[in-house]
């Protein structure tokens, strides 16, 4: 629980008014889609910190400005691979770790 201009906000209940409970097919689908916004926002910010277009970033990875506006706008969620090449090719380093 967290304050919002001295308020006491319950997310959680807020989450499951709007999406449904946890588990629900209804906040099943909210969750995947605010995971594809945000892997859409990492390419973005990334793309654009690296100052490409999105035809140059497609052109890079072999597919169309099309797809990559997809991604961006968090309509397509790209497979782990592709984005792993998207970053790559962007010039971003993955780093993958286990906690100890």
């Amino acid at each position: 629980m967290q304050t919002n201009n001295h308020k006491i906000v319950d997310y959680d209940a807020v989450l499951d008014v709007k999406f449904g409970k946890e588990g629900t097919a209804s906040r099943v689908e909210a969750e995947e889609n605010a995971v594809a916004f945000f892997a859409g926002q990492i390419v973005t910010d990334a793309r654009k910190k690296a100052n490409i277009t999105q035809a140059e970033l497609a052109r890079r990875i072999g597919s169309d400005r099309a797809y990559i506006s997809r991604v961006e706008s968090g309509k397509t969620e790209p497979k782990i691979s592709t984005f792993y090449r998207i970053m790559s090719a962007i010039g971003c380093r993955i780093e993958f770790s286990m906690p100890l």
